[in-house]
């Protein structure tokens, strides 16, 4: 069987189960490598437990040029031959599910716990004896040997009321040879308790995967709700959803904004985003009255309308805080200082981000034309459309400027949508029945790049199983391998430049 036989989903489209092809594994494997050289992506790749044998592998590619997502599994056992190899791009999916189902991709170069969870071997014989679980961080890291060659280790305590995360740290003097991430801390296990979902708690558990991401998770899993059960969503509802989604991003890009002029010592305009970013959680907080934009979305619609006073309003704020972080950024730029502490800081090339599936402005910094807005469209994003935002060397300055274009061309499309709101109802529904045996992929371009829920039904129309794929678990690596070359100094700067999240990652 061919690519072009395969399935050509667009974005949250709903497919029987039954559907998928089944590929042998090396023709898995031929797939997904394939996909690597052709410059798909690997937007998701996980496991499903058939029987104490047997689990099912499902990988959902992203091709970008096309808009087109396109599933396929293949059933292994104790083990397969690893595709992380040939592959870079899988080779943290590949250590999620051989932590996960204890299934072990043979020949995976550095085969070691992502979340330090125990293996799920429920379907297994109860006579099989419990795997013990590894104690969180506790666990073997890359090292060097060598006059003046050490180690610096780092967290998962840190200063400042951040998440945990240890860093680890190979140099010779000042100048970085590995960083080794360890992650896995906050580990909720959000997706074993979404199985047999949904549940009531479910709208809130999204909402929770990456709290400064409440709203771009909570999107995506209405979306997926929404093609499994056919709920129909007003234009209304959808612009809603889309102002809020845009004033996330914009929050969260003029904070890192004035934190990366923060790690440089650069305290105008620091201290400038940080009164700007807290303006445009208040515009979130007057549509649902949450700042983080809480109990706003919800599948179906959306549980808050915007009224002609409150819309009124927000036109009103909007272009004043733009002038206001036009100022902040415009000093950012004019200072010499600043620009030579971003200029060739972190650097990452066009073949590094395609290697590690890079996503979000991380890999717009280095030139790769890729959004979700803009290659899967859906809801308001089909008919108001927002560029890609690229710039094309790379580096803590790219990642900056690309957050600055961003913060432009979403102020204009919120200012669009509020002109000219559609009419109609926002209604959203409590508990949608949803499909039985069914498989949907449902992206949306959150503010640190896409975000990917795959949902599975059982013949009950239940969860089988909720695979959620945050960026951050794409983007990680990325700020290890930007800091090889690179002074042990400029880490606090590389990390801000990323800005991933611990928790989005942990699940």
């Amino acid at each position: 069987m061919s690519r072009e036989q395969f399935p050509q989903l667009f974005n949250a489209q709903p497919i029987d189960l039954a559907a998928i092809p089944q590929l042998s594994i090396e023709q898995f494997r031929e797939e997904v490598i394939g996909a690597h050289d052709d410059l798909s992506r690997i937007s998701a790749l996980f496991g499903v437990r058939r029987n104490n044998e047997t689990v099912q592998l499902f990988a959902v590619l992203a091709d970008d040029e096309q808009g087109k997502l396109i599933p396929f599994s293949t059933f292994v056992g104790k083990s397969y031959p690893a595709v992380a190899p040939e592959c870079p791009q899988v080779h943290l999916f590949e250590r999620e599910i051989f932590e996960q189902l204890g299934v072990v991709p043979e020949g995976h170069p550095w085969l070691k716990p992502v979340r330090f969870t125990m293996p799920d071997y429920s379907a297994q014989k109860a006579s099989t004896p419990p795997a013990t679980a590894p104690v969180i961080g506790q666990t073997s890291f890359f090292f060097m040997q060598g006059e003046e060659v050490h180690e610096v280790a780092v967290g998962p305590v840190h200063a400042g009321v951040i998440e945990p995360g240890h860093f680890r740290f190979q140099c010779h003097g000042e100048n970085v040879y590995h960083l080794e991430i360890s992650l896995g801390y906050q580990h909720r296990g959000i997706e074993k308790r979404l199985v047999g979902g949904p549940h009531k708690r479910t709208a809130f558990q999204m909402e929770t995967i990456a709290g400064d991401t409440s709203v771009g998770h909570t999107l995506t899993y209405s979306m997926a709700i929404e093609a499994l059960s056919g709920l129909h969503v007003s234009a209304r509802a959808q612009a809603i959803r889309g102002i809020a989604l845009e004033l996330e991003r914009l929050a969260n890009h003029i904070g890192d904004l004035g934190a990366l002029a923060g790690d440089v010592g650069y305290l105008s305009t620091a201290s400038m985003c940080g009164a700007i970013r807290g303006d445009f959680l208040n515009m979130t907080a007057l549509i649902c009255g949450s700042r983080l934009g809480r109990s706003l979305v919800r599948p179906g619609g959306v549980l808050f309308d915007l009224e002609p006073q409150r819309a009124a309003e927000l036109q009103k704020r909007l272009p004043k805080a733009l002038e206001e972080v036009t100022q902040a950024v415009q000093l950012l730029w004019e200072s010499s200082s600043v620009l030579s502490r971003f200029e060739t800081t972190g650097r990452l090339s066009l073949d590094q981000a395609h290697d590690i599936g890079l996503v979000g402005p991380a890999a717009r910094a280095c030139g790769v034309l890729q959004d979700v807005r803009h290659d899967f469209p859906s809801g308001i994003y089909q008919l108001f459309h927002i560029p890609a935002s690229t710039a094309g060397t790379g580096d803590v300055y790219s990642r900056a400027f690309v957050r600055w274009l961003e913060i432009q061309r979403s102020v204009a499309f919120i200012q669009e949508l509020l002109e000219s709101l559609p009419s109609g109802e926002i209604a959203a529904l409590e508990s949608p029945s949803l499909a039985p045996n069914k498989f949907v992929a449902a992206l949306t371009e959150g503010w640190r790049g896409e975000i990917c829920h795959v949902a599975i039904t059982d013949a009950a129309g239940k969860f089988v199983r909720y695979k959620v794929v945050d960026p951050s678990f794409h983007n990680w690596f990325a700020l290890a391998l930007c800091l090889r070359g690179q002074a042990i100094s400029d880490f606090p700067l590389c990390n801000k430049s990323f800005n991933l999240s611990y928790c989005g990652f942990d699940l």
